[in-house]
């Protein structure tokens, strides 16, 4: 949910100030694009991934601080809800063979936590959206303690002045009014980050838009919530309803809501810093003493912390991102779109798909973007979304597509092709991509197999919960098997 702030509580002088400070930052952040103030560095790769803590029962237990403190590992931190932690993985370049390390480590460690969370009578669940969980669960004491995450919802209710409601259609529609944000502790994600130099960073954010409906289409993991059947993708609509600063009113006027994502292709990532100046009012208005203009103009890096604040309440599906590390700054893409899960190999696949595909989309004579409108790419991700493997999505060459075909003829070779152009070992290409190919070939992914299975065990004459819970329980075999979910059986 971004960084650390130290008070939930804001004056009318402290949101003048920020507006002035963050034009500030805005400013020195256009110098330093101008005038090359970027590490040169190799491109490196980072990960975060988002887990549920379930107990015995399947159902979310709110356990994450005695977890954590159990783990006592850095990379695991804090997240929105008492039942969600969170696993960072250290930037690293992709050539060799190093996605085929990197899957080892993350199976040593989420095991690791695997063994201390069953010290507190908890597991973990990397799963889209927690299938078991009910509203029932997010009454009462449900929020991790962060300043942060209380200042959110507190600032959220204050921009609408009134209760945030669900309304997602899909087989099952789900209507209903809330006075918290809880909802939107339900949504745990996989974020992929891409670390570019400015003049690339365009391209690459434009690339990763492009790929955001397929993405979702084969990667969809989230079909439940509170117990209905929605979306595929039921996350990324509930993302934008559970944040959603809007009243009706507004909505009805087409202001931009915080989940957003986009309104079209850019040239250059200085369009979305101004984008979020122009549009987005503050969230968090806190400011620091730093003066960026004098730290810049004595050697040094500023940290822009406002520009950067503001940037993380802004909640883009390829965000921008600006960091400093070591004094040296660096831009990067974060890819938002995916789902957690289902397993730690279907994960680096997804990675994988989206790594490579980018490179070949970003590197085009004549991009594909320029052939798209926005709007085309806009609809594909919202197809992706909420038909997942049913999807058809509309790419230049090829007019309206299933995805697996799209996918199958023209994504996945540029894939391999992009891998390669990494350096990414052979063998890296050879254990991941045919995840995919698979996927398409047999059209499954997450989201049919929860949908298949609970079907299935409702026609052993359970109810709905007792179905999810046991699908729950299935789900977790097969995820710390940690083979592919195409390869996963349905009950008969």
């Amino acid at each position: 949910m971004g960084e650390d702030i130290s008070t939930t509580s804001f004056s009318r002088e402290h949101r003048q100030r920020y507006r002035e400070k963050v034009r500030r930052c805005l400013d020195v952040f256009e110098e330093m694009l101008t005038s090359h103030h970027f590490e040169h560095a190799p491109s490196r790769t980072g990960m975060e991934i988002e887990l549920n803590l379930v107990g015995a029962d399947q159902q979310p237990t709110m356990k994450n601080a005695e977890v954590l403190a159990e783990i006592a590992d850095p990379a695991f931190q804090t997240e929105l809800g008492r039942y969600n932690i969170e696993l960072n993985v250290p930037p690293a370049e992709l050539s060799g063979e190093a996605v085929l390390e990197l899957e080892h480590k993350l199976r040593q460690d989420l095991n690791h936590a695997e063994q201390r969370a069953a010290r507190h009578g908890a597991a973990i669940a990397m799963i889209g959206i927690l299938p078991t969980l009910r509203p029932e669960h997010l009454a009462g004491s449900w929020m991790s303690a962060s300043p942060r995450y209380r200042a959110l919802e507190e600032a959220i209710f204050a921009a609408r002045r009134e209760d945030l409601d669900l309304d997602i259609d899909g087989p099952e529609p789900l209507q209903m009014s809330t006075g918290t944000i809880a909802p939107e502790s339900a949504c745990t994600s996989v974020q992929l980050h891409l670390q570019v130099a400015p003049t690339d960073f365009a391209a690459h954010w434009n690339a990763a838009q492009l790929l955001a409906g397929p993405q979702l289409a084969l990667a969809a993991n989230s079909p439940y919530l509170f117990g209905h059947q929605l979306w595929p993708e039921t996350r990324t609509e509930l993302f934008l309803q559970a944040t959603d600063t809007r009243s009706p009113e507004l909505r009805n006027q087409g202001v931009r809501p915080p989940v957003h994502f986009g309104d079209g292709w850019i040239t250059s990532i200085f369009d979305l810093f101004e984008e979020n100046v122009r549009y987005f009012p503050a969230l968090l208005p806190e400011c620091t003493e730093e003066d960026p203009e004098a730290v810049l103009a004595g050697g040094h890096t500023p940290q822009l912390h406002e520009l950067r604040l503001h940037n993380g309440t802004v909640y883009r599906w390829n965000r921008p991102v600006y960091d400093v590390v070591d004094d040296a700054p660096h831009l990067r893409v974060e890819n938002r779109v995916l789902p957690a899960g289902p397993t730690v190999v279907d994960t680096l696949a997804n990675a994988a798909f989206y790594y490579g595909a980018m490179e070949m989309l970003a590197r085009e004579e004549r991009p594909t973007w320029t052939r798209m409108s926005f709007a085309a790419a806009r609809a594909n991700f919202t197809a992706g979304a909420r038909a997942g493997v049913e999807a058809e999505l509309y790419w230049p060459g090829f007019g309206q597509v299933p995805w697996d075909e799209l996918v199958l003829r023209h994504l996945l070779p540029m894939a391999a092709e992009g891998l390669a152009q990494r350096g990414v070992a052979a063998s890296v290409i050879d254990r991941y991509l045919p995840i995919i190919e698979a996927r398409c070939t047999w059209r499954r992914n997450g989201a049919s197999w929860q949908t298949g299975t609970v079907a299935a065990l409702e026609r052993r004459g359970l109810d709905r919960p007792a179905a999810l819970r046991q699908m729950l329980r299935l789900y977790l075999t097969g995820m710390h098997a940690n083979e592919p979910v195409h390869t996963w059986e349905t009950p008969s």
